[in-house]
């Protein structure tokens, strides 16, 4: 039977674990990534003809090609289980088309590689989505018109080896942006004043008798003076208001308490998993997708099968499968008890052109505790899954509740607040918080007050601050801009800031990108001379777009047509105006140690 079943997937770690929960009746094959692309050194597509694009099999793959042909010599049933987005679809659709055009092939999809994901999927083949594959082609097309036109004109024009990219030149700009905020901003003084306080021996009756405890002292902060924001700019403001205010009376005029709810977040999607593993493991954008992928594809945990630890990471769907949602609630109301079971299942908004059969990356296996595999993961492994573990149990959980206390204390004409927080009930910060439990901890705890109580001071503190720039971009907060902008999608966002390291436009320094000279001068002549390319919202809307050819509202080709004939006229301009310009990119990058004309 093996010799009648051929499964083709792209990578060989993904092939072996499929391969090992198929069994012997499967034989089960690497494409290596994409086998048919555009070509390498022409533009490979006929704009004339509507954009049709010339593929042709890339000469690494050749030797791939002529061992999956083999492979599929004879074979009665062919499957391709490509991953599940638009990329897959195409590497799948182009071996059917270019490969197997005289054989019956079938696709299926599976966003967990378990043995029962794996056999649903194979009972239930489906064909190629022809929409999807038009949308990868039409974005695709885009990227290559884009890339091959501008980069020869910033060699002609700045130096050799450079690249511009449809999304990419944007990204930069934006990191470009931020960089000129920095330099431009002035900071600014400003004061503030607290005042330490306490309550007075005698200020209660129950004080008096000994039946409460002395409090400790608290800060509350100067809000307004009279009736309006504080707003001290200088030191000398600052000292004749500390001397305006010594002598009055403090009076609390004013108390609120209320109750307040923290919910818990969604579980991850691609644009969120890279910004907590920033955050909290500062890993990187590519490292997170290396690793994720690594637990994705298959991990031998000591068991008869091995399988995929989580479901597919580049997604942009909050949507969890029913099953996993049923697994995770036993297993809350197990393990914590009811109290932390909401009544019924939080549900998380999604983006509005998230694929909906796409589910949220999560465990695959809730029996699979971090804990269990510490000695299988390696140790990024293990941190990233505890990270993905934890948040999709939370995201399941009930919420966390604080009793919140807001007080009004007036000195004359000046009003002083303070607020404090005490949690009431874990919740799902139990297991995880994003904010490393700094919430959890009681703040500025608030002696119990009453209404018109006057308090003792004990000292004013007046401190000296200034304004900040605005902080550059990370990989999380790059991610986070480019998701709220719109910019890129899930599978886009790690190779775009390598792309961008890699060509010595911005280095990564601390974990922060900073443009280089090179990267300054490569933004500021596309800002300049395809300022329709480089403007945010168009590159947002042509993502819209894209994402609407999938779902049969766009048509390629006069999406296509839109974009690309403002773009011919812009660069046309650009290639009789624009003058040589002559900079120095012997700089040396500090990621590979070679001069950056080289990178």
């Amino acid at each position: 039977m093996k010799d009648k079943n051929l499964v083709i997937v792209e990578s060989p770690t993904k092939a072996k674990t499929i391969s090992k929960i198929l069994g012997s009746n499967f034989s089960v094959v690497s494409s290596m990534g994409h086998l048919i692309d555009l070509p390498e050194k022409t533009l490979g597509v006929d704009i004339e003809k509507d954009f049709t694009p010339e593929y042709e099999v890339l000469d690494k793959r050749k030797k791939v090609l002529t061992a999956l042909k083999k492979e599929s010599k004879d074979k009665d049933n062919i499957y391709v289980a490509t991953d599940p987005d638009r990329e897959g679809e195409a590497i799948g659709w182009h071996i059917k088309d270019r490969i197997l055009k005289k054989k019956k092939v079938l696709r299926v999809v599976f966003h967990e590689i378990t043995p029962a994901a794996i056999k649903h999927a194979f009972d239930n083949p489906r064909d190629f989505d022809l929409k999807m594959i038009d949308a990868q082609i039409g974005r695709r097309i885009l990227d290559r018109i884009v890339g091959y036109f501008l980069s020869p004109l910033l060699w002609k024009k700045i130096a050799r080896g450079l690249s511009a990219g449809r999304v990419q030149s944007v990204v930069l700009k934006l990191i470009i942006e931020r960089e000129k905020e920095i330099q431009k901003f002035i900071p600014q003084e400003y004061w503030e004043i607290e005042a330490e306080l306490k309550q007075t021996p005698n200020s209660l009756p129950d004080r008096q008798a000994g039946k409460l405890p002395t409090p400790n002292s608290f800060l509350a902060k100067l809000e307004k003076i009279e009736e309006k924001e504080a707003e001290i700019k200088n030191k000398k403001e600052s000292e004749d208001i500390v001397s305006d205010i010594k002598g009055k009376q403090f009076i609390v005029s004013e108390i609120k308490k209320t109750e307040k709810n923290r919910y818990p977040d969604p579980p991850f999607i691609t644009s969120t998993l890279q910004q907590e593993a920033f955050n909290k493991l500062r890993f990187n954008a590519t490292k997170t997708m290396i690793v994720a992928q690594q637990l994705y594809e298959g991990i031998d945990i000591g068991e008869e099968l091995p399988v995929g630890l989580i479901t597919y990471m580049r997604t942009d769907s909050t949507h969890v499968a029913p099953e996993a949602i049923q697994e995770v609630r036993g297993f809350i109301s197990k393990k914590f008890g009811k109290d932390y079971l909401p009544a019924t299942v939080n549900v998380f908004k999604t983006r509005k052109f998230a694929q909906a059969a796409h589910e949220a990356i999560r465990p695959t296996l809730i029996a699979k505790s971090p804990e269990s595999l510490d000695k299988i993961l390696t140790p990024d492994q293990y941190k990233l899954y505890d990270l993905i573990y934890w948040r999709f149990i939370a995201s399941q959980m009930t919420p966390a509740r604080y009793s919140v206390t807001s007080v009004g204390i007036e000195a004359g004409k000046y009003l002083f607040t303070v607020a404090g927080s005490s949690l009431i009930f874990a919740g799902f910060t139990i297991i995880y918080n994003r904010n490393n439990n700094k919430e959890e901890k009681e703040k500025n705890v608030i002696p119990p007050l009453a209404k018109d109580e006057i308090l003792d001071l004990i000292k004013l503190l007046p401190s000296q601050h200034f304004t900040k720039p605005p902080p550059r971009y990370s990989d999380s907060s790059l991610v986070k801009v480019l998701e709220e902008k719109g910019v890129g999608r899930p599978s886009t966002y790690a190779p775009i800031t390598q792309t961008l390291v890699l060509r010595d436009y911005v280095r990564r320094l601390k974990g922060y990108f900073h443009p280089t000279e090179l990267g300054f001068k490569v933004c500021n002549l596309l800002v300049e001379y395809f300022p329709k390319v480089m403007n945010i919202e168009f590159t947002a809307l042509m993502e819209d777009e894209l994402d609407e050819i999938e779902e049969g509202k766009f048509d390629r080709i006069k999406v296509l047509k839109d974009f690309y004939v403002p773009f011919k006229e812009s660069l046309d301009f650009a290639q009789k105006n624009i003058k040589k310009e002559v900079i120095m990119t012997n700089e040396i990058c500090d990621k590979c140690g070679k001069p950056a004309e080289e990178n």
